[in-house]
């Protein structure tokens, strides 16, 4: 079966490359897949630069989610056919033809999903979801997020409405305000405005801001924490600017704020099954009435798996890039 494998670290349009591996075989409570289509994500392209939170032994699969077809059963699987379409969103070296995954952890996915919308359903939705969650947020508090215009940006505004809570979005350029407005995403400011904190003001009336995201690091951090009200949390997501956030001390002491990391590796890891199943039955209503959108940017083969990192590292892309096998 083919494989994206890398023997080093690096971009991945540099050291990935397609190879030949073993077909592999079920064991007790796993599933073989035959996988369909699989999403380039941040933390997949941060872990082929070895410089995630998980670092693999070389020479490394690569890829963390897809949709696959069950191909063959392991001992003691039950509740799973053989033809079922499935998702997975935890299962390391997802990058190839076929893999084996633990039963226990497989969505299965209804026929009203199509291909490309099941594919992306579990790591970055369900992280999203779970975020809302972590934040303990309610019907009517404010939030605010940088990388408004990402994936995971997109997603929280969207699942924040339609849970009541009103979500103030953070973009670094001016274009990427009139990018959300045209998929029906309000409450943008553009930090490049040498009045973003006077236009944030004006969309939330001067309400608290309980929470924000970071999703960028550097100075990008402080902008979000200095929207925050007296105990707010800053939640640390992500780091696609820099490792270091830069935050002012007299933020965090006057606010009386807290700092906190959320990894949603982690956090679902940590949930428990009847929360768990509750919140994917949620993604699951909310991507088939339309109130979450999953769009795609591009589908590429295996074979073009540079093409593919090249197009996912675009700037002002919308939706994910695809990999099929």
């Amino acid at each position: 079966m083919r494989a994206l494998i890398h023997h080093t670290f690096g971009e991945p349009e540099d050291v990935l490359t397609v190879e030949e591996r073993p077909l592999p075989e079920p064991g007790p409570g796993q599933v073989r897949l035959r996988i369909v289509l699989s999403p380039i994500h941040n933390h997949d392209i941060w872990t082929i630069r070895g410089t995630y939170g998980f670092k693999p032994e070389l020479p490394a699969a690569s890829g963390t989610e897809a949709l696959g077809i069950v191909d063959a059963l392991g001992e003691g699987v039950d509740g799973l056919a053989i033809g079922q379409r499935v998702a997975t969103g935890g299962t390391f070296g997802a990058w190839a033809e076929y893999i084996v995954a633990n039963a226990a952890g497989l969505i299965p996915v209804p026929e009203s999903l199509s291909d490309e919308v099941a594919s992306q359903l579990v790591s970055m939705p369900f992280s999203t979801i779970s975020l809302l969650e972590f934040l303990e947020v309610k019907p009517g508090d404010w939030i605010v997020q940088n990388a408004a215009n990402g994936a995971v940006g997109r997603m929280l505004a969207q699942l924040g409405a339609a849970r009541g809570v009103n979500v103030l979005g953070l973009v670094r350029r001016s274009a990427g305000v009139e990018e959300l407005r045209a998929q029906g995403i309000e409450n943008v400011v553009a930090t490049d405005q040498s009045d973003w904190v006077e236009q944030a003001a004006k969309i939330t009336g001067g309400a608290p801001i309980v929470a924000g995201v970071d999703s960028v690091g550097g100075a990008a951090s402080g902008q979000v924490l200095s929207l925050l009200a007296e105990n707010g949390t800053l939640v640390a997501f992500g780091a696609m600017n820099s490792p270091i956030m830069e935050i002012a001390s007299g933020d965090v002491i006057f606010k009386q704020a807290t700092v906190k990391g959320f990894w949603g590796s982690k956090v679902i890891q940590t949930t428990d099954a009847a929360t768990r199943g509750a919140l994917f039955g949620e993604l699951i209503q909310r991507v088939s009435d339309g109130t979450l959108t999953l769009p795609v940017a591009g589908v590429f083969d295996a074979a073009e798996a540079a093409e593919a990192m090249r197009a996912s590292g675009t700037p002002g892309r919308v939706g994910k890039v695809l990999l099929k096998f």
